[in-house]
């Protein structure tokens, strides 16, 4: 299926012919986060139906948007130079979104690189770079992540690693990363279990990610 035209001239229009179809935005999203196998990306979009995938991928490719590269005799997706300029409207559509959330559904998934991006949308660089060089192990459901924080630099990676804090929290870390719940009173009540390291370096995880509710 041909993606569809709306029969309109500007740039905004284009934008959405070109990743305006169903799971396009996501799979762009993975892989703003790195290149990713064809299973990987099925793994991440659980509920995306195989033949889609398919189509999107293609469309994608065909846009300039994304690439195909043979790495270690296995084939990988990944973004080109032109498809990762789409980083900032990806991080702004986060934050926007992240602000409408509520609860979640019984349904829904969180997946380590929508986590990721979120993060990374999340993240205040300048506010950052007054701290010193800190490093998160964030257990959060079923995903684990290494969030290590060095200046206004940042790097999420899967898994754990050596870090000053480590912590465990579901859906409701969300509203320490609003400024709805303060840190302390996160850690009182349960939502934020501290596994390892001072509490004290959550207050610092909370004004390093912060998106105004």
């Amino acid at each position: 299926m041909a993606p569809r035209e709306y029969g309109q001239y500007d740039g905004v229009t284009r934008a959405i012919e070109l990743i305006g179809e169903r799971w396009a935005l996501l799979i762009v999203r993975d892989l703003l986060v790195g290149p990713r196998r064809n299973g990987e990306l099925a793994a991440g979009l659980p509920r995306i139906p195989t033949n889609i995938l398919a189509a999107r991928l293609k469309e994608l490719q065909a846009a300039g948007i994304i690439r195909r590269a043979p790495r270690s005799r296995v084939i990988i997706y990944e973004l080109t130079p032109y498809g990762r300029e789409l980083e900032p409207i990806v991080l702004a559509l986060s934050a926007w979104g992240f602000k409408a959330l509520g609860e979640p559904r019984d349904e829904q998934v969180i997946t380590p690189d929508a986590l990721t991006v979120a993060l990374r949308s999340a993240f205040r660089a300048p506010v950052a770079a007054s701290f010193p060089a800190t490093a998160y192990s964030a257990h959060l459901g079923e995903v684990e992540l290494l969030i290590r924080v060095d200046g206004p630099s940042l790097d999420v990676a899967r898994g754990g690693g050596p870090a000053d804090l480590a912590f465990a929290a579901g859906p409701d870390i969300r509203r320490v990363i609003t400024g709805e719940l303060a840190p302390e009173h996160a850690i009182s009540t349960g939502v934020v279990e501290v596994l390892h390291g001072p509490g004290r370096l959550l207050g610092r995880f909370a004004e390093t990610f912060h998106l105004a509710a």
